[in-house]
């Protein structure tokens, strides 16, 4: 049977409602293209978009240098095996090393993969290193992917009974508790693994004195400390990485979404003291890509070249300035965050109605939970584009309170 390319938007969610496995609540329309700031649907509407793809798609839609990089790169090779190098897995990987002070590079393509390859290495240094520990301390309302191990990673209470059972060896405690991280240390501990800033717990960030408090406790104890910077990381915080806001590394650091602008691409980062996978232990048929890798160099140098770090840490404190200038109006509450990924609370627990009265107004924001409104724009984003934004939101705001 023929696939048809003139669907009208009917037949399509038609088509979507009975060939899609449900999975998540979709609203009845279909993106179709987009370009900067801008997503379009089928039936011609525009949308300013302030969830980014998740976050993900850094510098834009649809942005030259990922188109550039497709293009040439696969004219000259798409797939060669993770059996053999190749050359822009090479420069990508040098470029990271260099950019970060990592040793060592491992790529996949989602960011649930990244993090399931650090919980191994973990795992594999507990082995070697620790007597054979394997648990993992986590944080509540921390985020690691989907992934049944990363699932049981993740410290959403919601996911507790989902799959079981879980994946043994995981402990969460709350984020900021130092007394509790360390309650739960025992000889069988092997990692802490956290998110700098906690982007699907509705952007919750690490206190400085706490990171570098637990950067302590795992030196004195020989315990690898795992930094999931999916979300915080490529300029998102206003800083290239999270972790440049706390003066720490992490022995292990996970990469994903704005690493490849809207291309499925992750990463797994580590010093070289942690290089102890044996062959076999850890692969993937996608590993080392030479399309994501391609996509991924051209990121992350433009990030650099149009100093899109500074930029979001600029715009986000514009963002911030907006807020605090109608918080009394909506009864708004705990603006917070760094940079471009940034949440503040509703006086109620509408956050649902109005991503929907955004949408009708044309404007993309997300709801982490119903009292939360998060922003994570493209990094390329304008003060018009800020000012238009405010404009959309007090109207979906005024619509609902």
């Amino acid at each position: 049977m023929g696939i048809q390319t003139d669907m009208s938007t009917a037949a399509l969610l038609a088509a979507a409602n009975t060939s899609i496995l449900s999975t998540a609540v979709r609203p009845e329309l279909v993106m179709e293209r987009g370009q900067g700031m801008y997503l379009w649907d089928t039936d011609g509407k525009r949308y300013l978009d302030f969830v980014g793809g998740w976050a993900v798609t850094c510098l834009g839609h649809s942005p030259a240098v990922i188109q550039d990089a497709l293009t040439q790169q696969s004219a000259a090779l798409v797939h060669s095996s993770p059996s053999f190098y190749n050359k822009p897995m090479i420069q990508f990987a040098k470029l990271l090393t260099d950019l970060t002070g990592y040793d060592r590079a491992f790529f996949t393509s989602s960011g649930a993969e990244a993090n399931e390859g650090a919980i191994k290495l973990a795992r594999k240094h507990g082995s070697i290193h620790r007597g054979g520990a394997f648990e993992i301390i986590t944080t509540i309302n921390g985020f690691h992917g989907r992934t049944l191990a990363t699932m049981s990673a993740t410290g959403k209470q919601q996911w507790e009974p989902l799959f079981a059972p879980k994946i043994p060896g995981f402990k969460h405690v709350p984020l900021n508790d130092l007394e509790a991280c360390l309650a739960a240390i025992t000889p069988n501990t092997c990692a802490i693994m956290l998110e700098l800033v906690q982007g699907e717990g509705g952007v919750h960030e690490a206190e400085v004195a706490y990171v570098q408090q637990l950067r302590k406790i795992c030196d004195d104890s020989g315990i690898m400390l795992i930094f999931d910077e999916i979300q915080t990381g490529f300029g998102r915080t206003g800083k290239l990485f999270a972790y440049e806001h706390y003066g720490v590394q992490a022995d292990v650091m996970t990469l994903g979404k704005g690493i490849g602008g809207g291309f499925p691409l992750s990463a797994m980062l580590t010093k070289e003291a942690f290089n102890i996978f044996a062959v076999g232990d850890q692969g993937g048929t996608y590993t080392g890509q030479p399309l994501a890798m391609a996509v991924g160099k051209a990121v992350v140098q433009e990030l650099i070249r149009l100093e899109l770090s500074l930029h979001a840490q600029q715009q986000g404190r514009y963002i911030v300035e907006r807020l605090h200038q109608i918080e009394d109006k909506y009864n708004l509450k705990h603006i917070r965050g760094k940079g471009l990924l940034l949440a503040f609370d509703l006086p109620e627990p509408v956050g649902a109605e109005l991503v929907a009265a955004g949408l009708e107004a044309g404007l993309l924001i997300n709801a982490p939970n119903p009292l939360t409104i998060r922003l994570m724009p493209p990094l390329i984003v304008s003060t018009t584009d800020i000012d238009l934004m405010f404009n959309q939101l007090c109207g979906a705001l005024d619509s609902i309170f």
